[in-house]
């Protein structure tokens, strides 16, 4: 309990800090605006080749020295700020010392249930992984009683996965309708990037593709409210479709990176919603 006092502590530190350079800063910026905004308008109605009087040059050196003083002043907060953060580490470090030589004690192993629960987790990483056969050969070999239920998530996600690596869009476009709710309330994004993806890929098309663009552009009516800039950008494109995407100022849209980002999307909004890690704790980087 001690120990995570201690550590408390520290994160106490660090909000009371963040909440005073919060305010500080926003002040501080405030009243900066204010004194540029008034000098612009002082020189605002000057004529186009008006030479600056010695008083307004002095004026602008000192706007400009002040400038240059709140970003440093700004820039010291913040590197004290990330000193504080860093405490927070250093004091998890120092009150919760892992005891790594508890891994190599035989009681770990002495007993059926607890040989079980090891098992079981690592069923669960080969599930992860896509390694369906090797799971299913070690819960026939420890003979493990593992619920259906627990891993048909990890089959569907990993057929989704290896459907998206395909660059087929359907499965994962299918799971996100499904269970939209619930992605809408974690405030995913993974249904507007998956019709954007497809969007894109009848973009590829040129003109021989304009009605059925034209059509699946009715998909992202109920997200125009959260990303009106990106359809902005989704319909600008379609100003270049005859004479392709590729030589237009939307070719940034065809990066290939796109593919491995939805990914990575689908990944971690999929293993959010089982209420799981992105990564297996057996997973090593």
């Amino acid at each position: 309990m001690d120990a995570c006092l201690s550590v408390e502590r520290e994160v106490d530190k660090v909000f009371g800090k963040f909440q005073q350079i919060s305010c500080h800063s926003q002040k501080t910026l405030g009243e900066l605006v204010q004194h540029v905004e008034g000098i612009r308008n002082e020189l605002k109605d000057a004529a186009e080749n008006h030479e600056l009087t010695a008083a307004q040059s002095l004026i602008l050196s000192q706007c400009i020295k002040k400038v240059k003083d709140s970003v440093t002043f700004l820039g010291s907060n913040h590197k004290d700020l990330h000193s504080s953060v860093s405490k927070v580490g250093k004091a998890i470090d120092r009150n919760f010392m892992p005891d790594i030589n508890a891994l190599g004690q035989d009681s770990n192993f002495d007993c059926a249930e607890k040989m079980n629960l090891i098992n079981e987790v690592i069923c669960e990483h080969f599930f992860r992984k896509g390694m369906l056969d090797i799971a299913e050969q070690l819960i026939q070999d420890a003979d493990l009683q593992v619920d259906g239920t627990n891993k048909e998530p990890f089959i569907e996600i990993n057929k989704i996965l290896e459907a998206l690596k395909g660059r087929n869009l359907t499965p994962a476009l299918q799971w996100a309708q499904m269970h939209r709710d619930q992605l809408q309330a974690q405030s995913s994004s993974l249904e507007f990037k998956l019709h954007r993806l497809q969007f894109i890929e009848l973009l590829k098309g040129g003109a021989l593709n304009q009605q059925q663009i034209l059509h699946y552009a009715r998909n992202f009516g109920i997200f125009a409210d959260g990303h009106s800039k990106e359809l902005q950008v989704l319909m600008g494109s379609l100003l270049y479709l005859r004479q392709g995407i590729e030589n237009s100022p939307y070719s940034h849209l065809l990066d290939p990176i796109h593919w491995l980002e939805i990914c990575d999307v689908f990944t971690r909004d999929a293993c959010a919603l089982l209420g799981l890690s992105v990564d297996s704790p057996l997973s090593v980087r």
